[in-house]
């Protein structure tokens, strides 16, 4: 209890509590942001991020991710306030929880194994992409001194590190942070800050439940966006959760995540806050900034509360240029350069899962759409790619008249017709012998082939006999097969 005690919480004390500090810093604009895109105060964003990052710290099943409000959630919701205002989305988020509690009590955090690492590669560069974009505004129409401060501040991150003792000991965004908003308090440069992102709240968050009606009408008016906020929340946190994972060699409890997001968006939706979940890009400064436990994720949320509450003065005067170096930084580090290099050698249809999940999420800038897009792609490559695995070889006994086919690999819906193909039911012979020894057949579309090629042969008078099946094959052949069965037999040639 004590091992695991420490390992979870204060086995990286100093990093933690330095890389919390940076994270609630680049926390705040997206969380403002973020409200703006939903149509809601600032605070419903900022509230949202705390107790998220607050709660998941406990509950949560990836020790050093960041989760809070996040755009991709904040899409879904803009009809929802537009429509119904504040209180429904507050509804919703509830909702939100629970399905996702639902769901990691159910154990679906586990279908992340369907996801390739093409699809992840294609997420993480589309993700990339995603936070360089959304850097530029920042950088469109401004003064020199906007493009000066952050290239000063990519300055900073990048040869900090390289600095005798101190790099390796303060983390180079906060050092960036730090640096700039001195130097714009200093020489009173005029360039945009986080105080020109909206009002920050100055009062603590309030229990506060949805002042809706509880009836059927409700519900029916919150669920289409409280299951499609559930979704896009669990597979961004799971695909978060698989990034971090490969980044600290560790594992992360992914139902046990599934559950974590469910009870941090309960929260948020008890205390005035919006539905979040997991962010790549925050959870990358964490990890950059030398984040590996909870204590970092719990720093996080707290000292955000801090900083909007206490330090508010100093809070609003840091320039957004040292936030968008921060965050070039962070998609610098997101995107795998290494996937660029491998276009060359790695198969073509693994390459165009990756370009297609990138493409659908840029395009759409709806990241579960991508990804969905990138698995279905993978799945029917797949399928066609295994389909091919299946040959049928022939022998024939003339003395005896026998012909035996003997059929080698994977029987499906892919390779069904392929397997139907490769017999000639017009050669006459007296047996037809199928030897299905190193064959597997997996649905009712392979079983409906095997009747039919039956079926066919014993049409044509020739006696057949099917052998060498294994054991789980025989099962699904025995439910849904009919050549065997008078009945069937009869409904498929016509009688």
């Amino acid at each position: 209890m004590v091992n695991t005690l420490k390992a979870n919480w204060f086995s990286n004390t100093k990093g933690d509590l330095l890389a919390g500090i940076v994270v609630a810093l680049a926390l705040i604009p997206e969380a403002i942001a973020f409200s703006i895109i939903a149509g809601v105060d600032p605070k419903v964003g900022l509230y949202a991020s705390f107790c998220i990052a607050v709660i998941i710290a406990f509950v949560g099943g990836r020790p050093g991710m960041i989760s809070a409000a996040t755009g991709a959630m904040a899409l879904l919701m803009v009809t929802l306030v537009k429509e119904h205002g504040l209180e429904y989305l507050l509804a919703a988020t509830l909702l939100t929880g629970v399905i996702q509690v639902v769901a990691g009590w159910l154990k679906l955090g586990s279908l992340m194994r369907f996801v390739s690492r093409s699809v992840v590669t294609g997420f993480v560069n589309a993700l990339a992409i995603l936070i360089f974009m959304a850097q530029l505004p920042e950088l469109t129409n401004v003064t020199w001194h906007v493009y000066a401060m952050t290239a000063a501040g990519l300055g900073i991150i990048y040869l900090f590190p390289y600095v005798p003792v101190l790099g390796k000991v303060l983390p180079s965004p906060l050092i960036c942070i730090v640096a700039l908003t001195i130097v714009a308090v200093l020489f009173n440069i005029d360039v945009r800050t986080v105080g020109d992102m909206g009002a920050l709240p100055d009062t603590l968050p309030i229990f506060l439940w949805p002042d809706v009606p509880l009836n059927l009408e409700t519900l029916m008016i919150i669920l289409p966006y409280a299951i499609p906020l559930a979704m896009v929340g669990l597979l961004e946190s799971m695909m978060t959760a698989t990034i971090v994972d490969d980044l600290t060699d560790t594992e992360s409890d992914r139902n046990r995540e599934c559950r974590g997001q469910g009870i941090a968006n309960i929260g948020s939706g008890l205390l005035g806050g919006m539905a979040g979940c997991a962010m790549i890009g925050q959870s990358i400064i964490n990890i950059k900034s030398g984040g590996r436990t909870r204590l970092s994720t719990l720093t996080a949320g707290v000292f955000l509360l801090v900083m909007i509450l206490v330090l508010d003065d100093i809070l609003v005067r840091i320039p957004m240029a040292a936030l968008v170096a921060v965050m070039i930084m962070v998609s610098i580090g997101t995107f795998s350069w290494e996937s660029i290099r491998n276009l060359k050698t790695h198969p073509l249809s693994t390459n165009i899962v990756m370009l297609v999940t990138v493409c659908v999420v840029v395009v759409t800038h709806n990241l579960a759409l991508g990804v969905f897009a990138g698995v279905l792609l993978a799945a029917l490559f797949f399928a066609n790619k295994i389909g091919h695995f299946m040959e049928v070889q022939t022998t024939l006994d003339e003395s005896s008249g026998t012909r035996t086919y003997t059929v080698m690999g994977q029987v499906f819906f892919s390779s069904s017709e392929k397997f139907v193909a490769a017999f000639d039911f017009r050669e006459v012979v007296d047996k037809v012998v199928i030897d299905v020894s190193r064959a597997h057949f997996w649905d009712i579309t392979a079983v409906g082939a095997l009747d039919k090629v039956v079926i066919k042969f014993r049409r044509e008078g020739a006696e057949v006999e099917v052998i060498g099946m294994n054991q789980a094959s025989a099962t699904i052949v025995d439910r849904f097969g009919v050549h065997d069965k008078p009945e069937g037999v009869d409904q498929l040639i016509g009688h």
